[in-house]
C-alpha cells in the first residue's frame, strides 16, 4: 500500500504520482480544452465506477478476510512435496495469493530459503501477477465472465508452463546457482512471516485477526476506488477522443500481428490489474480484438514492476531474463488460443 505518512502537498512528485492527483487533474483538462465533453467524460466515469461498487465491496471484503485468517500459510503448503506436485500446487495457488506487492518477495524469500524448488516458485511467480479474488471480479465486471475466466485459465497455465519449463532447463544443468546473495529482510511494516503461524478460518474469535481485517479493508478499499476511478476516467477519455478505426487498424482482426503488438505494448503501457480491465473494455469497444487484449492483460501483469522486482531481487539475471521470456511467450500463446475461441 502506499505511504501516507507525508502529505501529499508537501510532495508534488508524489502527488503527480497518485491516481487521485489524475482522477481530479484529468477532467479539469476536459473542461479547459473541450467544455462540451466535460459533463460527458464525468458522467461515464462516474456511472462506472457507481456500477462496480458492490464489486468493490465484495472484492475488499474476501480480500481482508484472507489475510485475516492467515491465507498466506495455506499457500505457503503448495510447495511442500515431490517437484511435479509443487508446481501444480504452486500454479494454481498463484490466483488465490492475497498479498500485496511488498510482501510478495519476503514471501518468495522464505520459500527459497526453506528450499522450495525453483521451478515451483516460478510456476507461482507466473501466475500470481495475473489474477487475484479482486482483480477477478473486476475483469469479470469490465469485460464478462468468459474473458475473467479465460484469464484465470491463462495464469495457472503460464504458471504450469513456466514451472516445467524451468524444470527442464535446469534438468540439463542450467541455473545451478539461481539465486542472488541475499539478507534477511522484513516486510516492510506487513507483518509476521507467513510461516509463523496457522490459519484460522473463524478470524472474528481473535481480536488481532480481527484488527488486520479491519485496516486491510479500509486499505484495500481506499486502494481499489481511487486506481479504478481512474480506469473509469482513462476508459471515458478513451472512448471520447481515441479513433475507433485506429485501435482496429492496430490490434483489431484476427492473425498474430495484432496479439503480438499487443503483448510488446502491454508491457511498458501497463498500469495494473486494477486499471487495466476498464482500459481494455474501451479498448475492445474501439475495436481491439479479444485475444490482443487478453495478450496486452497478461504480458503486462508480468512485467509489471512489484512483480519483476520480486524476481530481480532474488535470482540472477538468467533467471530473470527466463522469466520475462517465459511470460511474454505465454501472453502471447493465451492471446491467440483465447481469440481462436470466442
Amino acid at each position: 500500500m502506499a505511504d501516507i505518512s507525508t502529505p501529499v502537498w508537501r510532495d508534488p512528485l508524489a502527488a503527480i504520482k497518485s491516481p487521485v492527483f489524475w482522477v481530479i487533474a484529468l477532467p479539469l483538462v476536459v473542461a479547459l480544452l473541450d467544455a462540451p465533453q466535460f459533463t460527458a467524460v464525468i458522467t461515464k466515469a462516474a456511472s462506472s465506477l457507481a456500477h462496480t461498487a458492490p464489486i468493490i465491496v465484495f472484492a475488499v471484503t474476501l480480500l481482508a478476510y484472507l489475510k485475516a485468517a492467515g491465507a498466506e500459510a495455506m499457500i505457503a503448503r503448495a510447495f511442500e512435496g515431490r517437484q511435479t506436485q509443487a508446481i501444480f500446487t504452486a500454479a494454481l495457488f498463484g490466483g488465490l495469493a492475497p498479498f500485496c506487492s511488498c510482501e510478495v518477495i519476503p514471501f518468495i524469500a522464505g520459500l527459497l530459503a526453506l528450499g522450495a524448488p525453483l521451478p515451483a516458485v516460478m510456476a507461482f511467480w507466473l501466475s500470481s501477477p495475473l489474477i487475484d479474488p479482486p482483480t477477478l471480479l473486476i475483469t469479470a465486471e469490465a469485460l464478462g465472465w468468459p474473458f475473467a475466466v479465460g484469464k484465470a485459465v491463462s495464469a495457472v497455465a503460464l504458471g504450469l508452463a513456466g514451472g516445467f519449463v524451468l524444470r527442464g532447463i535446469m534438468a540439463m544443468g542450467a541455473f545451478s546457482d539461481p539465486l542472488r546473495p541475499r539478507k534477511a529482510t522484513g516486510c516492510c511494516g506487513c507483518g509476521p512471516s507467513p510461516f509463523e503461524a496457522k490459519p484460522n478460518w473463524q478470524p472474528w474469535t481473535e481480536a488481532p485477526r480481527r484488527e488486520t481485517f479491519r485496516r486491510e479493508w479500509i486499505e484495500n478499499a481506499l486502494f481499489l476506488t481511487k486506481w479504478l476511478a481512474l480506469a473509469y476516467v482513462l476508459e471515458a477519455l478513451l472512448i471520447t477522443y481515441v479513433p475507433a478505426d485506429m485501435i482496429a487498424r492496430v490490434v483489431g482482426g484476427d492473425g498474430v500481428m495484432p496479439v503480438v503488438i499487443a503483448a510488446l505494448v502491454g508491457m511498458p503501457a501497463y498500469l495494473n490489474g486494477y486499471v487495466a480491465p476498464p482500459l481494455l473494455a474501451g479498448l475492445v469497444e474501439q475495436g481491439m480484438s479479444s485475444g490482443a487484449a487478453l495478450s496486452f492483460m497478461i504480458a503486462g501483469s508480468v512485467s509489471c514492476i512489484p512483480a519483476m522486482a520480486a524476481v530481480w531481487s532474488l535470482v540472477k539475471t538468467p533467471v530473470f531474463a527466463a522469466y520475462i521470456t517465459l511470460g511474454i511467450s505465454g501472453a502471447i500463446v493465451s492471446g491467440l488460443i483465447f481469440g481462436l475461441m470466442v
